[in-house]
């Protein structure tokens, strides 16, 4: 486990098997080990050896649950919930925290779509075809740098696309 320390024991606190918290969370097994590996969330072992999950890890991931849904990044998602300790149950405090990031983080990303939406509909209405031209696809007509003839936009970083 990376990051903070869970106690060994959690005083009031009820222990899920990753069995019990992914049925509980529609979550993959293999997603909350994901997550543990990357920090977003936090077991204990038992002495089997078995992951054994704090019931407040149940809110922690369903939040990283609806922040992917939502398409936020889930290095976004672990900046937001740094706030809110794995190793205590949250407080309300923690949370209000917790939510001023998540609020920074959403209100960015609207931003960026509404940027996005304007380049698009002026786009539209452009109608100029004109590679050298679109704010869009080439803003400041950067691919020129490149020399003349077509571009690609984006870099074919799979071996199976380019051809034999």
């Amino acid at each position: 486990m990376s990051g903070e320390e869970l106690p060994r024991e959690m005083p009031g606190q009820e222990l899920l098997s990753i069995g019990s918290v992914s049925e509980r969370t529609g979550v993959a097994r293999s997603a909350l080990h994901y997550y543990e590996d990357v920090g977003l969330i936090a077991s204990l072992r038992s002495a089997g050896n078995q992951r054994r999950y704090p019931r407040h890890m149940l809110r922690r991931i369903s939040l990283i649950t609806v922040g992917s849904k939502l398409g936020i990044p889930l290095s976004d998602i672990k900046r937001a919930l740094e706030p809110v300790p794995m190793s205590t149950m949250p407080s309300e405090a923690d949370w209000l925290r917790a939510t001023a990031e998540w609020k920074r983080v959403l209100e960015a990303r609207r931003r960026a779509i509404e940027e996005l939406e304007d380049r698009l509909m002026g786009c539209i209405g452009c109608g100029c075809l004109s590679m050298q031209a679109c704010t869009l696809l080439n803003p400041d007509d950067a691919l020129a740098q490149e020399g003349s003839g077509a571009r690609r936009l984006e870099a074919a970083d799979d071996e199976d696309l380019r051809p034999t």
